[in-house]
């Protein structure tokens, strides 16, 4: 198998999602992660030591291990979290172990590489950016009326409606494998996962938001099953990829896959992608014991249609 160049943006689980799917299809599989988390064992590890958070980056890494019994294995190790009364407590060893590594050698992404190696990891991780980033928003809804919030945790859990997201410092580099990956790639893939925390500061990354609008490949859109309380409470399908539209002046869609029992507007919603020059594709991704929740094998076969697809489309 070789397969197709895929470069694969998000963070969090609706990545790992994605990467579990895209990894039966390609070897050529490149996860670039946004490094704006501030919550929980990430975020207590960023605040003190002052490093990348490494929670979504070892999420990407642990869903793209091996399929053996050492993959496997060493993915648990990484995923396994401390119980306990003092400071050890709910910090994940993966992200400890990402963090002593960095500091040893000095280079984030060689550090990411390394432990990749270590899981025998079917693609490569890599940062949107080089340095930390926040998140502010611009929320309605809220008392005292229009807002605004920073912090990737406060942005994703407000009650109130997101118009806009921003990125602090506004100007970070971005993390050269990550535009050298997207230039170089033949597919790129956002989405699924939380829409202005996850999805769309890789857009706004003003390196890397530039190498998506000129670069050959072509872009698929991967669809939410579900919305989650705070950050997109309330959105439909369309609203999402018209926020989408709104964050990267100028981009263009090629296929937007959504599964058809989690979109109730199909008309606006397919009107709003032929807009940005696309196709809505309708396969049921989800799992039958869970229909919150992408089927790795059902996400993967849709996949391959996406990129089988004949879109009459020469313009690249």
């Amino acid at each position: 198998m070789i397969g197709p160049k895929v470069v694969a943006l998000g963070g969090g689980h609706g990545l790992a999602a994605s990467l579990a799917a895209l990894r039966h299809l390609t070897d050529q599989l490149t996860a670039v992660v946004t490094v704006a988390d501030d919550g929980g064992s990430s975020g207590r590890l960023r605040r003190e030591l002052g490093v990348l958070p490494p929670g979504d980056l070892r999420m990407a890494l642990s869903a793209l291990c091996d399929d053996g019994e050492w993959g496997r294995t060493w993915r648990d190790v990484l995923q396994h979290r401390f119980t306990s009364s003092g400071e050890l407590d709910q910090h994940a060893v993966g992200n400890l172990l990402i963090v002593a590594i960095w500091e040893l050698l000095g280079d984030e992404v060689r550090g990411l590489d390394l432990v990749g190696r270590l899981l025998g990891s079917r693609g490569r991780v890599v940062p949107m950016a080089t340095v930390p980033m926040d998140i502010e928003a611009d929320v309605e809804g809220l008392p005292g009326g229009q807002t605004v919030v920073r912090g990737q945790v406060a942005v994703a859990t407000t009650p109130g409606r997101v118009t806009g997201v921003r990125l602090i410092p506004p100007d970070a580099p971005a993390s050269p494998e990550a535009v050298a990956a997207v230039r170089e790639a033949d597919w790129v893939v956002l989405g699924p996962g939380s829409w202005f925390t996850s999805v769309m500061p890789h857009l706004l990354v003003p390196g890397l938001g530039q190498a998506l609008l000129e670069g050959p490949a072509r872009t698929c859109v991967v669809m939410n099953l579900a919305t989650p309380f705070g950050e997109t409470d309330g959105f439909s399908a369309t609203d999402h990829i018209t926020a989408l539209a709104r964050h990267a002046p100028g981009i263009r869609l090629d296929v937007v896959l959504a599964d058809p029992r989690a979109v109730d507007d199909v008309g606006p919603l397919s009107e709003a992608v032929s807009e940005l020059g696309g196709d809505l594709l309708l396969r049921q991704v989800s799992s039958v014991g869970n229909p919150a929740k992408h089927d790795p094998l059902r996400l993967a076969a849709a996949f391959r249609d996406v990129f089988d697809r004949v879109l009459g489309d020469t313009r690249r």
